[in-house]
């Protein structure tokens, strides 16, 4: 089942779920609804909070009124989850990256935190710092947490999975070189963290092993990956964040990306200004965002 985030009539984030594999989708706030939600408020992040198995049991076997019914096309889509509490990202965890790279498999995770306010949904526009250069793209699948994890064996992992996105981990490159390796600054530019289209449940992605992602810049071809190569799997990572911090419904982990990363193509492959970059992967969909110039929050 997917769901999607979009704004509603009040022009607040609201949850839909697509049927079946049409462009509709049930507006979840519509009065239609109201008595199959039972009084949970429409939203993504509480659908997550009062279990996502649970909605896809009772919402896969409603019939929804046709008056609760729109067009994908004739929505305004936003990230899936448009505010997480937070995106753990997963650094250096492909095995084809790092040959790419010439590195060595780390020992262990390397994970960075990044903040839920950098997330925007398909169609926003990714903002280049106009004071920071370098600025690389990486096609990721994230992992959406569907309840609390804390020191969580590898074992028991995979049961705290609500669902997938894709996640388009916007980075400073220059910063984080400037910043000794360290990812803060690099990984919480505004407006960096594009998510989308939809939440695609966890039993509707059996294998996440088997995910071909692949990016382009305006048509062209830079990222064309597996997650067969991840070197950490899901487990692993849920498992390790969780001893480190608490894993909360509607936290996102970024597995890593595959090789192709701009710094690798000749010339590189740094984001520019009045372009467009998508990701797509098979049943996780298309997030496309154009890129300009600037800084968003201190624009508005």
């Amino acid at each position: 089942m997917r769901f999607v985030s979009f704004v509603g009539p009040q022009g607040v984030a609201t949850a839909g779920m697509v049927v079946g594999e049409t462009d509709q989708i049930a507006d979840l706030s519509h009065p239609a609804c109201k008595t199959l939600m039972g009084g949970t408020p429409a939203t993504v992040q509480a659908l997550l909070e009062h279990g996502l198995d649970h909605w896809v049991q009772r919402l896969g076997a409603a019939t929804i009124d046709g008056d609760a019914l729109r067009l994908l096309p004739d929505i305004a889509l936003l990230a899936p989850l448009p505010r997480p509490g937070k995106i753990v990202g997963a650094a250096f965890n492909f095995t084809d990256a790092l040959a790419e790279r010439g590195m060595a498999h780390p020992v262990e995770p390397v994970t960075f935190v990044r903040s839920g306010c950098t997330v925007i949904g398909p169609g926003a526009s990714i903002c280049l710092p106009p004071d920071v250069g370098n600025i690389g793209y990486e096609a990721e699948l994230a992992v959406v947490i569907g309840r609390r994890a804390l020191r969580v064996n590898r074992e028991q992992a995979m049961q705290y999975v609500a669902g997938y996105t894709l996640h388009n981990d916007v980075s400073g490159s220059d910063l984080v070189k400037r910043d000794g390796g360290n990812f803060v600054r690099g990984k919480n530019m505004p407006a960096s963290a594009p998510l989308g289209p939809w939440l695609l449940t966890a039993d509707a992605l059996p294998d996440p092993y088997a995910v071909h992602l692949k990016l382009d810049i305006d048509g062209r071809l830079l990222q064309n990956g597996s997650t067969a190569t991840m070197l950490f799997n899901i487990a692993d990572l849920i498992s390790w964040i969780s001893h480190r911090m608490p894993l909360e419904p509607g936290d996102i982990i970024a597995t890593g990306t595959p090789a192709g990363v701009a710094a690798m193509h000749n010339p590189a492959a740094w984001l520019a200004a009045g372009t467009m970059v998508s990701i797509e992967a098979h049943g996780l969909g298309r997030l496309v965002n154009p890129i300009q110039t600037g800084v968003p929050f201190l624009d508005q």
